[in-house]
């Protein structure tokens, strides 16, 4: 055997530690923007929540709209610390109270008359948008590192370590048809 195969199997052996190596690399990063999107994800819940929490007791819902919309939001505040499995249905039936109780444009056009109203509204607007768009941002990295994580030979080399399979946010947040248009 002469020194060209040494140097070809060198060579293929650098190339394929290379590859390892930046697959590792993007997998790390990955990881870190995942973690990043759900710290995001989670401050636009809870400013959510909070907005929410306001336009309850602002007075200008109906009572019993602002009763169920202040429980669910408190509720929601209280589930900051929950793990991922148990806050999902509480921050999906906020949302759904939210559209509930927002999903008139009439109603809404009426609420918009106060000064008070309209501007928790447009507050309230802008954060659930804010939600969608980094819910989106979460589950777009959730899934390019799902995507790598397929690969065999992430597996087989132990490229991701022992960090755990990241999951998608999967939880209603559809924009109530009151406030659809407002940004518009």
């Amino acid at each position: 055997m002469n020194w060209y195969w040494f140097v070809v199997v060198a060579f293929l052996i650098a190339v394929f530690g290379w590859y390892l190596s930046s697959t590792a690399g993007r997998l790390d990063r990955l990881h870190r923007r995942i973690e990043t999107a759900t710290f995001a994800l989670d401050s636009q819940l809870l400013r959510r929540s909070s907005i929410a929490i306001e336009l309850s007791v602002a007075g200008v819902l109906d009572p019993a709209s602002s009763e169920i919309l202040a429980e669910t939001a408190h509720d929601a505040r209280l589930a900051t610390d929950a793990a991922m499995a148990e806050r999902i249905p509480i921050e999906s039936s906020l949302s759904e109270v939210l559209i509930q109780a927002l999903d008139d444009p009439d109603e809404v056009g009426l609420l918009r008359q106060d000064k008070l109203a309209a501007d928790l509204i447009d507050e309230l607007e802008s954060a659930i948008r804010r939600v969608e768009l980094s819910r989106q941002f979460l589950n777009d990295a959730v899934e390019a590192c799902l995507r790598i994580r397929d690969n065999k030979l992430v597996n087989w080399f132990r490229l991701a370590g022992h960090t755990p399979l990241p999951q998608a946010w999967v939880m209603v947040d559809r924009m109530p048809e009151g406030l659809m248009y407002l940004g518009a």
